[in-house]
């Protein structure tokens, strides 16, 4: 079952801190080639992702500010020579998390070496038991925090942050139609999916199965009568995902991956809860579909379970809820020693557009990736890319940091953000 499923991936998709913690409660003991590959990605997690020798003298940051605007989240770094760097936040999680920015990770980063970076990763995670507010209290500033510094040391050393954290693979980013419609009829969601399609072109789509999270699903049976319609209509040479962002059980998820293995889908996102490690893999053992899902994982050592024991075929670190690039580098590059690919769950805000940069820099990504637009709150120039979607492909800004500059009447609407 398992060469079935890895040639069925082939085809698809052709074109230490961890080292010290212990097993998760929920593996078994390790069988030797299983050691021996925990071993050969311990041996991924202590190589550096930041490229470090970019910068000859030292970027010491002297001011860190968060910024708010109505709902709007900003973060601004300041090194002691002048250097800026800023980016936009998720701002549905920031809401409720900045308190944790301001008080919590702010001081820690001011003073410090920009370019000790990934280091500084790990040790505001201790800092003050930071690590107590493991998931998305912790990490969505994480990662607000990182993307500027990244965008700052892009700007001194005149690299994409792409260059800084790997070389370039992907320039140009193939995306998927994302429809995240539930509780409407099918025929509500296949006229929605024929919409999105005529305006962005994409040669992919992923829409929901399932209610979410085990919730029943409504209108009942709209699964079953979704998926042989997809393809129907859509044919053959159309890509196409399923998410269920957790709806099933391990044995409905089997039953429900049956059926997309019959109508030739590319993959089966979430099929059980995320937190479901065990189930995750017995529902990966038994199909033959890939089995994707990451996008809601924190911990760096879970994602080394989920790859070495094969459980996701298909590996999705969310950017933001995963605390930043760097941490997200060293998941895809797990993923690579196993064979398998990235596709990073992204969030609102500029999130495909940093998603981009990411993707451009990983060897193992996968063929097309999520794309939900922009915010269109945040008013923008990019002079390397238009990005916009031509036949379902989007080029990915070549100009310094991340390549794009926020309009500075836009950032003086902002605020800082007091403890």
């Amino acid at each position: 079952m398992k060469t079935n499923r890895r040639k069925f991936i082939a085809a698809t998709f052709a074109g230490g801190l961890a080292a010290t913690l212990p097993l998760p409660s929920f593996a078994s003991p390790a069988t030797e080639p299983l050691k021996a590959g925990y071993s050969k990605l311990d041996e991924v997690l202590k190589k550096t992702v930041l490229k470090k020798e970019l910068f000859s003298s030292p970027v010491i940051i002297e001011k860190l500010e968060l910024l708010r605007f109505k709902n709007n989240f900003l973060c601004r770094v300041r090194s002691k020579d002048g250097a800026e760097g800023i980016s936009a936040s998720n701002n549905g999680p920031m809401k409720s998390f900045y308190p944790v920015f301001v008080n919590r990770l702010q001081p820690f980063f001011i003073g410090k070496d920009a370019r000790d970076l990934e280091s500084l990763l790990e040790e505001v995670y201790v800092y003050q038991s930071n690590y107590k507010f493991q998931s998305l209290a912790l990490w969505v500033p994480v990662a607000t925090i990182e993307f500027a510094i990244l965008d700052m040391l892009g700007r001194i050393a005149n690299k994409s942050v792409g260059q800084l954290i790997g070389d370039i693979h992907n320039p140009v980013v193939s995306f998927y139609q994302a429809n995240s419609e539930r509780d409407i009829s099918t025929e509500e969601t296949l006229e929605h999916l024929h919409q999105q399609l005529a305006e962005s072109k994409a040669k992919a789509l992923k829409f929901k199965v399932g209610g979410r999270m085990s919730h029943p699903e409504f209108p009942p049976d709209r699964t079953e009568k979704l998926i042989p319609l997809v393809r129907k209509i859509f044919g053959d040479k159309m890509h196409l995902f399923a998410d269920s962002n957790g709806s099933y059980t391990a044995e409905e998820a089997i039953r429900i991956g049956k059926m997309l293995e019959e109508y030739k889908f590319d993959l089966f996102e979430e099929p059980v809860p995320f937190d479901w490690h065990e189930e995750t893999k017995q529902v990966a053992d038994a199909l033959t579909i890939p089995i994707a899902g990451g996008e809601q994982e924190s911990s760096m050592h879970i994602f080394r379970w989920l790859i070495a024991n094969d459980a996701l075929q298909i590996v999705q670190p969310d950017i933001y809820y995963f605390g930043g690039m760097i941490r997200s580098m060293k998941v895809a590059r797990m993923a690579e020693v196993y064979g398998k690919k990235i596709t990073p769950h992204i969030s609102d805000g500029l999130g495909f557009l940093y998603m981009m940069h990411f993707v451009s820099a990983i060897p193992n990504a996968g063929p097309y990736h999520e794309f939900k637009g922009y915010d269109k709150d945040v008013t923008f120039e990019c002079k390397t890319s238009t990005l916009l979607s031509v036949n379902g492909d989007i080029k990915v800004p070549t100009g310094p940091g991340f390549g794009i500059d926020i309009d500075p009447d836009f950032v003086k609407k902002h605020e800082v953000v007091k403890g």
